[in-house]
């Protein structure tokens, strides 16, 4: 054919007799005119780049939308080009019905495909710019391209061209195309009256992108961007080359901030309230607020996901369709509807003929493909978007809440603070997901009856068996479900349990080591676990069904459907019909199963692990449902509504700060807790507050700051005064955050003053020991202080604060005597006197009586008297005189007490803590180094190959740790499955292709035998998926049972100084988040991705087999698909990571903010908490909207990749000619492609997530254990060694591990049987050391020591350690039985424990205990006192018949009456055994046989008290002057 542009059929061709635009060809011409007219003038402008001399307000992305009307433009232009398209498709297919080439039906279309695409690229320069007169180019180009179409469209009316033809339709749309454009351009010139105008519109760019720290540009960029996250690649790329942190992902736009939220559900609830108040009885709903506030979004995300379920049809009708014609027999030349005359000299083609031409199909399937992705996936984003803004709205009105609970529920336990951490971490996060399933829901109906509807079209009557067997197995899928969650359940009910006795366990390792108990204990975890892992099981079993039904169910339906349909209707199965029914019940199926697995796949950040809560708080109620299911949220928050606050009144007396007259005050329940209170604080004075334990004295100053209940009276506050008051209450209360942050409280910083603060509560030594100094983390995450040091930190703060007022409440209660002499001398009468601050102090110490101006005493909740302690002299001699002698006897104790205070004992155990810090990093190192093993490159990309690897090791760690033979098994029938589903779509192919050939000859065996082999296959391909399901369920179930069993044991087997050195934190941590994602998440991940994977590579497989050309065009794809994995992984893997570092700090703000309420209260501080709980919500919904836009990023390109796979897959079948039910089979498989691809990315890069927690549990496996065995037997121990206590030390040399120094050096001593011997020293002199070494806790490397002439290194660890005793400085029990406490072996009768209960003076305390020896122990023994605790700690000594009993340091931590009893024990019930005393008293072994006096691991003295004390200039003599 000749190539011309207007044809050469006839000699009319060029014919203008009639008039130019008669000429048909002449007519397209004309509409070339506008689209090279555009094209001329805007490249040059282009190209000279107008972009670069920015417009006026200098901003720093290119993102500013400037004209109104945006996004309606791009939806237009975006038809526009689709109609191009289809006015391209049109021209070509009419082209071919002609003799000779006609140009002009499709070259001017061709053009204006290439001018529309640069009209949308010049105006997205120009908008970004800022150049509106340059729009004025655009506008003429509508204006004309308009009129050039319209006047074509006149010309086929007057020629009876109508609607029958394609091009009078694309004639007729393009002129409405170009009108809306044309107006969208003049409204520009409306709204910004750049051009006709005088003064054009001045604009500001929005807030947002003025500042540079938003990052998140979603809502600002343009349609093509928002559609396909465009913006998102430079965030993606970077994470390649550095980490990302939160400086990397900027701060929230203003309209997604928690604030802006919150405003706006609160305006939403309060309209309601308002409407409500007519209407008593109605209370306003929560769900209706959340609707017109969120209402909009919801819909819009809706409609999106319409519109995409029913472009979803369009890939089952275009395979039909391409199928249909390829096997088509009707190649009969149709006659053109048209009159003939000179104007119509071309060919007209009606709609239906061009729909049946399969190359056009299969450009439809394309763009359709790639639209319904968009959609679906700009709807999961949208109704994210709107979940995370709705969590941050409720997150703030629940704290919000929380400031305004009054103490009493907090402290009745109406509200626990495991409520609270539920309705943060849980219910948020649940309501959240309601929001992103509510689209899923209003839209499956829809799906499944259009679904249903064109499978009866396709196969009439036994369409809907098939759709029938969906819908009746479909219940069984919901109970499923259903038992998964209560399994679910009750497995976090067993691995809380598995975790409260694992942390047991690790808190009081020291001690069952010591006593060989650690089998005992470690064998009560076991149990749990044992009853874990059955419900894992049942777990596990449930999972495997649901997926088992997920696979089964298609299989199933279509067997139904195509058995029934052969016997059934008369017409046979035709490729064309089986292939587009596959695919529609493919859409079916996946219905289910992407919101089953987008479900699952998100749920891990429900916190359904208990480690956030173990991280947050260790409490008992923490799993309890906060929520009462029947009432609305609303109701439960406005239970809680707090008392009202303190009003404040000037009072008329100026002397007093506060007076309150006439109080009644309660804890909520009534009652009053203080009547009759007529009482006032002098100002400027010194107000002391003293009565018994219990008596009122902290609630009086609770009541004066309004956290109690007023029933009647009035508090009255000097007007200067009630602006904050500076308060530290009994219980100390420290935030998450430095020594520093923790004192100054949010005032500013002043030197001087801080550091007269520290001095004078002597914090100053402390902060010298913390790594980082008064930079150091301290609280829940940061590292635990001891009580002393907690309550100075928070006396610190309160001294701090430039306030007119300071409650302290018994601020001395967890101090010695030195400190609390130099906190009261310095602190408070010094510091407080010189600033003129009213102090009012609650105080046990009468000692400090003296010092006071003003005095309240209290007893059984009212006055007992108030004035000046020369008044109550007077008035009350008695009381007075009461007083005086507890004071006499506190004086006493303070001679006592001794020069080893209890500051010097804290900062021994602040010293060990840090000692491990160090070697904490160790540990987290070893991890790592096993990658680092290749050759070492630039740091950089040593680095960066780190972070893009899958750690492929680890993973096969994982694998064999199911056992071989189930990972043989996984695999085998893995690829059994595939094969089978492939074989039954191929089977159906051949049976297709047959019925078309034999047509309608119903011959009986052939319809058997197909029918038969069909339903084998089918068969066992529903048999296989219950087979795969099970195993890749059960393999994971063996590795973690195998993980932790090999965990538990080393971590129980490890050296002590392992536990010295590892925080108990990341030990648990192992045991708890990581356990749960062995247990939980790997399974179900690694079955997704096997799952989806082999699905893939099927399909590729399938169609590479009906026709390789295929193989050819995959390359690029592969090429791009490879690349997109890689860069999403390192991604994904980041922000996943940010987003849980971000929940934490977030979860512990709102349990801190609970605990410390009054405090917050006193100090006024509210607002500022309320800011940082808004900052840390708005971090943590920052990182999740990242990850979900990256998740967004994979799709649409994952999706899109597809859609090139199924376009390349149908024109090579199409070309290469094969049989059209072959052609059909690959379609289908083609499509299911686009569903998988991203499934195989997300669960690579979940999986890669989740190893971690294998890898971390792995590092911990290399951990070398304790030797256990001796090289004696226990056989040939005797039974009664050690008989009478006899020990040796020759020589002896010891050190915590190879690599650091001896603390002991040479020591040699030699202690008779039944010899008592006092052991002293300053602190780290080596003391506790020589007690350990006779238990090998530490490593002897030098000398030995002999116990009744056996050397200890010889024997098995175990039968030592059962043979001694000690009594430990901390004293531990354990949650259980006494029994259990005192005899865990259960080895000696109730005699022999009463027995020893009544040595250690408990008998008659545990007799009135419920249960006797079974009653319980809390956990830590928190239901007995120290004391008690010390004593069971004795008693437990003696029932272990040792003749060797060692105490270390065992009276440090207990008063004077308890450690009177335990001398008088030692000297009676163990006067014939041999004691080892390690003392830090020095009174307590005045009365020893033998006194062993160390320094820096040496001995120094050695010889009897007696003697030593003659010696005047001896150690021993200086401790002992010093005690007195």
């Amino acid at each position: 054919m000749s190539l011309s542009f207007c044809g050469n059929d006839t000699s009319t061709t060029y014919n203008v007799n009639n008039g130019v635009l008669n000429n048909i060809c002449f007519l397209d011409a004309l509409n070339l005119v506008p689209h090279v007219f555009l094209l001329f003038i805007t490249f040059p402008i282009l190209f000279i780049g107008w972009g670069s001399q920015s417009s006026k307000v200098q901003i720093h992305h290119n993102t500013w939308l400037h004209f109104p009307g945006h996004n309606l433009r791009w939806i237009l232009t975006f038809i526009l080009l689709f109609v191009h398209v289809c006015e391209i498709a049109e021209g070509i297919v009419s082209n071919t019905k002609m003799q000779t080439w006609h140009l002009h039906l499709f070259m001017p279309a061709i053009v204006g495909f290439i001018a529309a695409t640069t009209s949308v690229i010049y105006y997205h320069n120009i908008e970004t710019s800022n150049f509106p007169k340059l729009l004025l180019a655009l506008f003429l180009y509508w204006i004309l391209a308009f009129i050039s179409k319209t006047i074509k469209l006149v010309k086929y009316c007057e020629n009876e061209i109508g609607l029958n033809q394609l091009r009078f339709c694309i004639t007729g749309i393009m002129v409405i195309l170009y009108g809306l454009l044309m107006a969208v351009e003049v409204n520009v010139i409306r709204v910004r009256k750049y051009v006709f105008f005088m003064n054009p519109q001045k604009v500001k760019p929005p807030e947002d992108l003025q500042d540079l720290g938003v990052r998140f540009l979603q809502p600002f960029v343009n349609l093509l961007s928002k559609a396909t996250y465009w913006w998102m690649n430079p965030l993606i790329i970077s994470a390649h080359k550095r980490p990302i942190d939160l400086k990397t992902i900027g701060k929230l736009p203003i309209a997604m901030r928690a604030l802006t939220n919150y405003v706006s559900l609160k305006d939403a609830y309060d309209d309601l309230k308002k409407q409500a108040i007519d209407q008593p009885h109605k209370t306003p709903s929560i769900w209706l607020a959340i609707y017109k506030a969120f209402g909009r979004p919801i819909l819009l995300s809706s409609t999106f996901r319409y519109l995409a379920d029913l472009l979803g049809f369009a890939g089952p009708l275009c395979i039909s369709g391409i199928v249909q014609n390829l096997g088509g027999t009707n190649e009969t030349q149709p006659e053109q509807e048209v009159p003939k005359n000179a104007f119509v000299s071309v060919y007209f083609m009606s709609s239906k003929e061009f729909l049946e031409q399969y190359y056009v199909l299969a450009v439809l399937l394309f763009l359709a493909l790639i639209l319904q992705r968009t959609f679906l996936q700009a709807s999961y984003y949208v109704t994210i978007e709107t979940g995370i803004n709705l969590r941050g709205a409720l997150l703030a009105m629940i704290y919000n809440k929380i400031l305004k609970l009054s103490t009493s529920n907090m402290s009745m336990g109406e509200m626990t603070l495991g409520q609270i951490n539920n309705l943060v971490a849980i219910e948020t996060n649940q309501l959240m997901w309601f929001l992103f399933l509510c689209p899923n829901l209003w839209a499956m109906p829809v799906q499944i009856i259009m679904g249903v509807i064109l499978l009866y079209k396709l196969l009439g009557v036994s369409a809907l068996v098939g759709a029938a067997v969906i819908l009746l197995l479909a219940p069984i899928q919901y109970f499923i479900a259903t038992k998964l969650a209560e399994v679910q359940k009750n497995t976090l009910d067993y691995s809380t349990e598995r975790l409260k006795k694992t942390n047991e366990i690790l808190k009081g390792i020291k001690l069952l080591k010591l006593y060989a108990w650690e089998n005992i204990f470690c064998s009560s975890v076991e149990e749990t676990r044992m009853k874990e892992l059955t419900s894992l099981k049942t777990f596990a079993l449930h999972t495997s069904l649901s997926i088992f039904m997920n696979a089964a169910i298609p299989i199933a339906a279509v067997l139904a459907t195509f058995v029934t349909h052969e016997y059934v209707e008369s017409k046979t199965l035709t490729p064309a019909n089986a292939f587009a029914s596959l695919s529609l019940f493919h859409i079916l199926k996946l219905n289910e199963f992407f919101t089953s697995d987008e479900i699952r796949d998100d749920s891990m950040r429900n916190g359904d692990s208990p480690s956030l809560f173990d991280a947050c708080k260790k409490h008992p109620g923490i799993h309890s449902r906060a929520i009462n299911r029947k009432q609305p949220l609303r109701y439960q928050m406005d239970r809680y509504e707090q008392t009202p606050r303190r009003q404040i009144r000037p009072s008329d007396s100026e002397e007093a700060a506060i007076k309150v007259i006439g109080g009644y005050f309660s804890w909520g329940t009534g009652l009053a807790t203080l009547s009759n209170i007529d009482i006032q604080i002098p100002t400027g004075e010194l107000t002391m507050v003293v009565g018994q334990v219990g008596c009122g004295k902290s609630s009086l100053l609770l009541a004066i700051l309004g956290e109690m209940q007023t029933l009647e009276g009035k508090v009255c506050w000097n007007d200067k005064n009630r602006n904050s008051v500076a308060y530290a209450g009994q219980k100390p209360w420290l935030l998450n955050a430095t020594v520093e942050e923790n004192i100054t409280f949010g005032s500013p910083f002043n030197k001087q003053r801080y550091k007269a603060v520290t001095d004078a509560c002597s914090l100053q030594p402390d902060i010298d020991l913390l790594p980082f100094g008064d930079q150091t983390e301290i609280g829940e995450r940061g590292i635990n202080l001891s009580g002393g040091q907690r309550q100075r930190i928070c006396v610190a703060r309160a001294l701090y604060q430039n306030t007119n007022i300071v409650f302290l409440d018994d601020p001395f209660s967890a101090l010695d005597i030195h400190l609390s002499d130099h906190l009261m001398q310095e602190g408070i009468l010094k510091f407080l006197r010189d600033d003129k601050r009213t102090v009012v102090l609650v105080t046990h110490k009468l000692q400090y009586l003296p010092h006071a101006d003003w005095i309240i005493a209290m007893k059984e909740g009212f006055v007992l008297r108030e004035g000046t302690l020369k008044d109550i002299q007077n008035n009350d001699n008695e009381l007075y005189e009461h007083w005086k002698t507890l004071m006499n006897r506190q004086d006493q104790e303070l001679e006592k007490d001794t020069e080893a205070d209890q500051a010097t004992l804290e900062r021994k155990t602040l010293r060990r803590a840090m000692y491990s810090r160090e070697a904490k990093a160790v540990i987290e190192d070893e991890g790592e180094e096993e990658e680092e093993e290749e050759d070492e490159e630039d740091d950089m990309s040593v680095a960066m190959r780190q972070r893009t690897k899958m750690p492929w090791k680890t993973f096969w760690r994982y694998l064999t740790s199911g056992g071989f033979f189930l990972l043989f098994l996984m695999i085998i029938s893995k690829l059994l499955k595939h094969s089978v589903i492939v074989a039954i779509d191929y089977w159906l192919v051949e049976w297709t292709t047959k019925n078309t050939s034999t047509e309608n000859t119903t011959s009986d065996p052939n319809r058997t035998y197909y029918v038969m082999g069909f339903s084998i296959l089918s068969a066992s391909g529903i048999l296989l998926c219950l087979i795969t399901s099970l195993t890749v369920e059960w393999m994971g179930l063996t590795a973690a049972k195998n993980l932790h069993d090999n965990l538990l044991k080393k971590i129980i087997l490890a050296p002590i100084r392992f536990f010295d050195t590892t925080p108990l934190g990341l030990i648990l941590n192992r045991f708890s988040a990581d356990t749960n994602i062995i247990d939980q998440h790997i399974p179900s991940t690694l079955e997704s991705l096997t799952r989806s994977t082999l699905l893939c590579l099927s399909a590729i497989g399938v169609i590479s087999y009906v026709n390789p050309y295929f193989l050819i065009a995959l390359i690029p794809l592969g090429v791009a698909f490879h690349l997109i994995q890689k860069y999403f992984r390192v991604t994904s893997k980041e922000l996943q990571e940010l987003d849980d570092n971000t929940q934490l700090p977030l979860l512990c703000h709102f349990s801190e903010t609970a605990e410390g309420l009054t405090t917050i209260r006193a100090f006024r501080h509210e607002s500022r908490f309320k800011q940082r709980m808004l900052e840390l919500t708005d971090t943590n919904n920052l990182a999740y909207l990242f990850l979900s836009a990256a998740n967004r990023w994979l799709e649409v390109r994952t999706d899109y990749l597809g859609a090139c796979i199924v376009l390349t897959a149908a024109i090579t079948s199409i070309t290469s000619g094969v049989n059209p039910g072959i052609v059909g089979l690959g379609l289908t498989y083609a499509l299911t492609v686009t569903n998988y691809l991203n499934w195989v990315v997300r669960n690579l890069a979940d999986l890669e997530v989740q190893i971690g927690a294998v890898k971390k549990v792995n590092s911990f496996l290399n951990i070398e254990s304790e030797c256990y065995e001796g090289s004696m037997d226990s056989e040939q121990v005797p039974d009664n060694w050690p008989k009478t206590g006899e020990i040796k030390i020759s020589d002896l040399c010891v050190r915590y591990e190879t690599n650091l120094k001896p603390v002991l050096k040479h020591v040699k001593a030699y202690i008779k049987p039944g010899q008592k011997v006092g052991i002293c020293g300053r602190t780290g002199s080596g003391k506790s050391s020589l007690s350990l070494a006779f238990f090998r806790m530490v490593d002897i490397f030098d000398g030995k020591i002999v116990i009744d002439g056996i050397d200890i290194s010889k024997l098995p660890l175990h039968t030592l350690r059962s043979r001694l005793s000690i009594i430990l400085q901390d004293p531990v029990l354990f949650s259980g039985s006494i029994r259990l406490n005192l005899d865990p072996e259960c080895t000696c009768t109730d005699d022999r424990l009463w027995e020893a209960l009544e040595i250690a003076q408990l008998k008659n305390l545990v007799k009135s205990l419920p249960g006797g020896l079974d009653a319980m122990v809390t956990e830590g023994g928190e239901n007995f006192s120290v004391g008690q605790r010390q004593l069971f700690c004795l008693a437990r000594a003696f029932v272990r018949k040792s003749s060797i009993l060692i105490m270390d340091e065992a009276t440090a931590s207990i008063d004077m009456a308890t450690e009177n009893i335990l001398q008088k024990v030692v000297m009676t019930a163990f006067a014939d055994r041999t004691v080892v005393t390690i003392a830090h008293r020095v009174h307590t072994i005045l009365t020893a046989d033998l006194v062993i006096v160390m320094r820096r691991g040496n001995i120094m003295e050695y010889d009897t008290p007696e003697n030593l004390l003659e010696q005047e200039d001896g150690i021993f003599a200086s401790f002992v002057r010093a005690d007195m």
